[in-house]
């Protein structure tokens, strides 16, 4: 027996309840299909120490790119905080401690750091312009995400218009890594502007490929002021949200539902999954897919190539206090925003360089967040959460042996931050139920087992440009008229936005008038 929908969508992540909250909204009949046993995808909260209340935003953590047409459209009571301070950067300087501190809005205090790490206020002169260009842009680009795509020499002109032709070539033309060794002379400082093109990306920011700058420019774009903010109650809270949205629509979430086949040609589509022990069809005019598109082509029974190569590692921990650091900053500073751990220009490259011959650096590259320190709502009591999100930790990495490498890579990054700390970070540590350590690791491998993410790309593959380069209208289209990628794998996607489902809906919906 067949059940029939308006349209089904392939996986539940937080896009794909996007999409099928706006199609529900619509008068669309819509049925979401999700393999786990909870909606979300990488969105998603957990408690993972026994015994210990603490909901860590397990895989995704921090909120940019979801625009605030969204959360409006579909009635979402989310809570996004901004963090004290945009980012800390620990270091040696003739091996005695330093930092350099950036604010949310770089002051009096951000220009003194800059002069006591360089010697002059040139560099952060040089910081001010910089992303005063990248703010411009952020205002001109982050409009157009949820809009039919514009054509190349449209988003060109005004991007040119506004900026001139020095930014739009050294953002999208020539390597970013080109334009930030221009703009900054100082080593440290090169470093905390390139990592925006790395996180997630296994990259150079010298690369003619130009994946770095797309990386770079997703991160600095989000609702036009490239902020960063901090779901209230975890970014679970936010999926909670999508998903109450797309229920109390009308839409239909199945979880423990496995898709198994995919067939559409143009016209009606049908989608195989098993739930329980039984097998199902479900027919539609439309199906979305929310999971990558390595894998949709699996499900197609069509030929692939070798999934595309997540890069990073993440370690979630739960403290008992903070660590003192040995710069004397007050660590509610030092960890309230993004704290640099060896990503200096030089140390970024050649953690890149190691990467791609299979090596590791002594102490690799990586960033770390206390998201306590904004919102204390997912702890009990005093207790912290840091999250330390590692760069240049490809796939190819831990094919070997999984377990081994990623335990490797632990004591490494925290070796790393220990570097800076008065407290050693393993006498922070809080005990679980079982008196183990409260820290857990997750590898690309890591993802593609747990989220079924081909080769743990967080991304689902590479990024692409905000514009219109073949055909596609919103970004979202296949070699099928009627099958659409909802997911991170849209044109115009990645990290928490829900812009790929949101402009799938708004695909069908133009398509069906």
């Amino acid at each position: 027996m067949t059940d029939r929908y308006d349209v089904v969508v392939v996986g539940g992540g937080h896009n794909a309840l996007v999409a099928a909250a706006y199609l529900a909204r619509a008068g669309r009949s819509v049925l979401v299909l999700e393999r786990l046993d909870h909606a979300g995808g990488a969105a998603v909260s957990a408690a993972p120490f026994a015994g210990v209340r603490a909901r860590l935003s397990r895989y995704s953590y921090l909120v940019s790119l979801l625009p605030d047409a969204i959360v409006h459209d579909l009635g979402l009571r989310v809570k996004l905080r901004s963090r004290a301070v945009a980012s800390y950067t620990p270091t040696l300087r003739d091996g005695d401690p330093a930092g350099l501190l950036v604010e949310r809005d770089p002051g009096a205090a951000t220009e003194e750091s800059f002069r006591a790490i360089t010697g002059s206020t040139a560099e952060f002169q040089a910081w001010q312009r910089f992303y005063g260009d990248l703010e411009t842009v952020a205002g001109i680009v982050a409009p157009t995400l949820l809009e039919p795509l514009a054509s190349e020499e449209d988003f060109r002109s005004r991007v040119v218009a506004a900026t001139g032709e020095r930014v739009w070539e050294g953002l999208f033309e020539r390597p970013i890594g080109e334009w930030i060794e221009e703009t900054f002379t100082d080593d440290l400082v090169r470093g905390v502007a390139a990592t925006d093109g790395l996180i997630g990306t296994w990259s150079s920011v010298r690369s003619p490929s130009l994946f770095a700058n797309r990386c770079f420019l997703y991160h600095v774009i989000g609702n036009g002021t490239g902020e960063w903010r901090v779901p209230v109650g975890g970014i679970g809270a936010v999926t909670a949200e999508l998903t109450r949205a797309a229920i109390e629509a009308g839409a239909r979430i199945v979880t423990d539902a496995t898709v198994f086949g995919v067939e559409a040609d143009g016209r009606t589509g049908e989608v195989r999954y098993r739930y329980g022990d039984v097998e199902h069809t479900a027919g539609a005019r439309w199906v979305l897919s929310g999971v990558a598109p390595w894998t949709l082509k699996t499900l197609r029974g069509l030929p692939t190539s070798p999934p595309p190569v997540g890069s990073q590692m993440k370690i979630n921990m739960l403290l008992t206090r903070l660590p003192r650091l040995r710069t004397g900053v007050d660590p509610r500073l030092a960890f309230a925003g993004t704290m640099h751990l060896d990503e200096s220009y030089v140390d970024l490259e050649n953690a890149y360089q190691a990467s791609v011959s299979g090596q590791v650096l002594e102490f690799p590259p990586g960033e770390v967040y206390c998201h306590t320190l904004t919102d204390p709502s997912i702890v009990d009591g005093e207790l912290h959460t840091m999250t330390l999100f590692g760069l240049h930790a490809p796939a190819t990495l831990f094919g070997g042996d999984n377990a081994r490498m990623r335990d490797e890579l632990v004591r490494r990054h925290l070796a790393g931050l220990n570097r800076h700390l008065a407290d050693p970070i393993e006498e922070c540590l809080a005990r679980d139920a079982h008196g183990r350590p409260c820290l857990e690791a997750r590898t690309p491998l890591d993802l593609a087992d747990e989220l079924n993410m081909p080769g743990g790309h967080i991304f689902h593959g590479d990024l692409a440009w905000p514009y219109r380069e073949d055909g596609d209208t919103w970004g979202v289209s296949t070699d099928i008229a009627n099958l659409l990628v909802c997911g991170a794998g849209a044109r115009r996607a990645g990290g928490v936005s829900g812009i790929g489902g949101h402009n799938a809906a708004m695909a069908v919906l133009a398509a069906d008038r």
